[in-house]
């Protein structure tokens, strides 16, 4: 059954519109643990602290991807909603462009910074951690430009109407990763340097898979054509986008920090299980960013086409299927928590302290999902600015905030909670957003 932006959605068609992006994202953050996985019980526990240690650099850099996918799929979407289908495709095809020229760019200049990075992250210029961060980040900034492809590519397969392609081509780089992770983990007992190739390889098919398709005669709505650079259109972009910029360089300076509280609370091994809880934290939270990439664009073609009525059904039903994964993810989080930690290593310490801290962690799943949603929404509307601000309140202002004082009160256990309780003034504030720019948009009564 094809499913085209501007039908009518009942909640089958839109759970099967948006279950390819949501699988998608899944995939990434499961390919994501099962590398986790190898590095811990193949490489050690200075390994999974090196990647713990450098994977905020490549947040912040895997954010212009996202950032010009999510806004650059919202400014497309509401074109083919308006029936330009011609400038729509010449938008698109800038996009791509400048973002692989700044990923070529953040490739060359990376590889003279990520040793003061690197040092800057793990506190220290020397050791076994900061030989391994560099080893593992000189190898994965080779491979930013697919990267940042990659990210750009997610958020428009499903504008292009083609959200299952989009589900294949990460589904097939990530079996990709898992197969080398084996060969050069394994087989070849590379250890991390075989973790980085094989994450690299994967990074390289996912950006290049998608260039090819949409560089060929296709049957989707997206295709490159002849085009110049669009200055506004490009401002446009970026500033639709700017709520998944900020969200993930917020999320980048908080696991710094997380890092910091918990290594001066508990030690090294506060940190590998920080690590493994974020393995499977990525994996929830993963469905809900899935779920909000594939609405927005649905959003955003009825906003161009006026439809307020189909506006007012998306909302709808969003929140009452969001309302109840939040329920069945936390739930499975605290049942699962002792089996999920045990599963990447036997050391009693860690996965006590894994354990423990994921089952406060998990209330957040009640909330985080309509605050995902939230931001989303206001992408989808080409609302830049209200979407950035919950982005930024939520992810700098009240994570810092929570993280840097409730330890102070609580321990290592206000740590855990940091996140729980900045999400629920979050989700204050994008109530608050909703209901004030309900009338303006037309998606509730």
């Amino acid at each position: 059954m094809r499913i085209q932006l501007s039908d009518h959605f009942t909640y089958k068609k839109l759970i099967l519109f948006v279950l390819p992006s949501v699988v998608m994202m899944v995939f990434t953050s499961i390919y994501s643990v099962v590398d986790g996985l190898f590095v811990s019980i193949f490489a050690g526990e200075a390994a999974v602290n090196a990647i713990q240690y450098i994977f905020p650099l490549f947040m912040v850099l895997g954010s212009i991807g996202f950032m010009l996918g999510a806004g650059g799929s919202a400014l497309v979407s509401k074109t083919l909603g308006e029936g330009d289908n011609e400038r729509a495709n010449k938008y698109f095809t800038m996009l791509v462009i400048v973002t692989g020229g700044i990923g070529i760019l953040i490739a060359v200049a990376g590889q003279f910074v990520v040793a003061p990075v690197a040092a800057l992250l793990c506190g220290s210029s020397e050791g076994e951690i900061y030989e391994n961060c560099i080893l593992y980040g000189r190898i994965l900034l080779g491979a930013q430009p697919f990267f940042i492809l990659q990210n750009i590519f997610q958020s428009f397969f499903v504008t292009a109407e083609k959200p299952r392609l989009g589900l294949i081509a990460t589904a097939a780089a990530g079996v990709l990763n898992m197969v080398l992770d084996a060969v050069f983990i394994v087989g070849f007992d590379l250890g991390l340097l075989g973790a980085a190739i094989a994450t690299a390889a994967s990074e390289v098919f996912g950006g290049v898979f998608p260039l090819i398709y949409f560089g060929i005669k296709n049957k989707s709505l997206l295709r490159f054509t002849k085009t110049k650079f669009y200055g506004k259109a490009f401002l446009k972009s970026c500033t639709n986008g700017s709520s998944e910029f900020f969200s993930n360089i917020s999320s980048a300076v908080v696991i710094i920090l997380y890092n910091f509280q918990i290594r001066s609370l508990v030690g090294e091994d506060g940190v590998t299980a920080y690590t493994f809880m974020g393995y499977i934290a990525m994996v929830f939270f993963a469905i809900f960013m899935g779920f909000s990439v594939g609405c927005a664009p649905l959003m955003g073609y009825h906003y161009g086409a006026q439809n307020k009525d189909e506006m007012k059904n998306l909302f709808k039903k969003s929140l009452i299927i969001i309302s109840i994964l939040s329920l069945v993810m936390m739930g499975l989080t605290e049942g699962l928590a002792g089996p999920l930690m045990s599963m990447f290593n036997q050391n009693e310490n860690i996965t006590g302290i894994a354990v423990h801290g994921f089952r406060i962690y998990a209330v957040i799943f009640i909330m985080c999902g309509f605050n995902i949603y939230g931001s989303s929404l206001f992408t989808s509307l080409n609302n830049g600015l209200v979407s950035a601000l919950i982005s930024f309140l939520r992810s700098i202002v009240f994570q810092v905030t929570f993280v840097m004082t409730l330890p102070l009160i609580m321990g290592i256990d206000g740590v855990w909670s940091a996140g729980v309780f900045a999400d629920v003034v979050s989700l204050i504030i994008t109530v608050i957003f909703v209901i004030c720019y309900r009338k303006r948009y037309g998606y509730m009564k």
